[in-house]
């Protein structure tokens, strides 16, 4: 909104949303706005939020904590100088009292509708949570004779500690003997890659996804609504999605291949040779080895021979070292790839129904950042078997080289010489 000064009318104007002040003058309009009288903070708000333009009242209703509807009544008042009152100031503490401070005993009736509906941690008497809505709640104080809005019942909530949140995911479910000396291992294969000026890459694969018309997380915005089947039965399916990323921690850069088939280390491979060819030699021309970042489990497990034959095979190919670090145990979050990319491919994939793997590609095309991140998406509709076992005697003819410290975590494929 923005104020017509000739015509004295608050209007509508669309344009792009503005940016707002640095923390230090925000602080200093703070101050300054504790200084005024109650008239002289309406006019100021006002005037701060004409000089914004569009936004501006409800950037400083924000900054502020005035009512959006007293900063149009300053506006108001600013086009119409002779309808402000010039002597009669407000003294403080005057004006009809909230109902928070003229209800009495509303502290104490919220308490004891709450505490039958309370539960709490029995490890830390500090968190507590309750289910009750905000409606439940003013119904059953009405009950006892107190008549209180929903939103009265929000004030309340926030006056005694209680702020809506999400549970978080931060306990872990076991411990890994030698984790705090596989992070420094990876913290300085990290430095010394990066110096060298070789890749570095975080690679895992995503949570499979069934393609079909069924039904998915999240909302986007249509004419009509979107319609599928009740229930998510795997033979409803057309096919699968299995994302597998492959993310260049140094050109904050990732590659995708949407596997039609199997998860098995065969593709986890395929996957990182696709990157290779399209894009990591181009990147990486003088590269002399490559540190790949995985997890301990999966398709790309540190227990599998086969993966370890498969890295091998792909070593050969290329002509180029692979050097392998795996995250500990419980520690896949720890993964690059997990908080740089796949937080923003689950957005552009949200509430989208998954009609093709065309589809799905052009959607994880566009998870970007503000920070840069580009996505290049391929599908690879190559059939992986399952049940593969490894050569006999892959064991005795293989060229992986484990490291003295922590060899089971941290090994590299030497590639055949020509």
């Amino acid at each position: 909104m923005y104020c017509d000064l000739n015509k004295g009318q608050v209007q509508k104007k669309s344009t792009n949303k503005i940016l707002p002040y640095d923390r230090s003058i925000e602080l200093n309009m703070l101050l300054l706005y504790s200084l005024y009288s109650e008239k002289d903070r309406r006019l100021y708000a006002a005037a701060e939020a004409l000089k914004l333009g569009y936004g501006g009242i409800s950037y400083i209703s924000r900054l502020l904590g005035c009512d959006r509807n007293t900063i149009l009544r300053g506006i108001l008042e600013l086009n119409n100088p002779e309808s402000i009152e010039k002597d009669r100031i407000r003294t403080t503490g005057g004006g009809r009292k909230t109902s928070l401070e003229s209800i009495s005993d509303l502290d104490v009736n919220f308490l004891e509708v709450i505490f039958v509906y309370t539960a709490g941690d029995p490890m830390d008497e500090k968190v507590r949570w309750t289910h009750l809505t905000h409606q439940q709640i003013s119904d059953k104080l009405k009950e006892k004779g107190i008549d209180v809005s929903r939103k009265i019942v929000k004030q309340l909530f926030k006056k005694h500690g209680y702020v809506k949140r999400k549970a978080q995911k931060v306990i872990g479910i076991g411990t890994c003997e030698y984790r705090n000396e596989q992070f420094e291992i990876i913290a300085r294969l990290r430095a010394e890659y990066q110096a060298a000026g070789n890749p570095i890459i975080s690679v895992d694969t995503k949570k499979k996804e069934l393609l079909g018309n069924l039904y998915r997380d999240g909302m986007v915005y249509t004419t009509e609504v979107q319609k599928v089947f009740d229930h998510d039965f795997p033979h409803l399916a057309d096919g699968i999605v299995i994302p597998h990323g492959i993310y260049d921690v140094v050109r904050n850069a990732a590659y995708v291949n949407i596997g039609t088939s199997k998860d098995t280390g065969e593709f986890a491979c395929d996957s990182i040779r696709q990157w290779w060819y399209s894009e990591g030699r181009h990147h990486y021309p003088d590269a002399g080895s490559i540190l790949l970042l995985c997890d301990s489990g999966g398709s790309n497990s540190y227990r599998h021979y086969l993966f370890k034959a498969d890295i091998q095979k792909l070593a050969d190919e290329i002509g180029i070292e692979i050097r392998i670090a795996h995250y500990p145990s419980y520690a896949s979050k720890w993964n690059p790839i997990e908080h740089r990319l796949f937080c923003h491919i689950t957005k552009a994939l949200n509430g989208v129904i998954f009609k093709s793997h065309e589809l799905v590609k052009d959607l994880i095309e566009t998870a970007t950042t503000k920070t840069g991140l580009t996505v290049t998406a391929n599908i690879i509709k190559k059939v992986y078997q399952t049940g593969r076992k490894v050569a006999a005697n892959f064991k005795e003819t293989m060229r992986i080289i484990f490291d003295e410290e922590l060899g089971k975590w941290n090994y590299r494929a030497i590639p055949l010489k020509a």
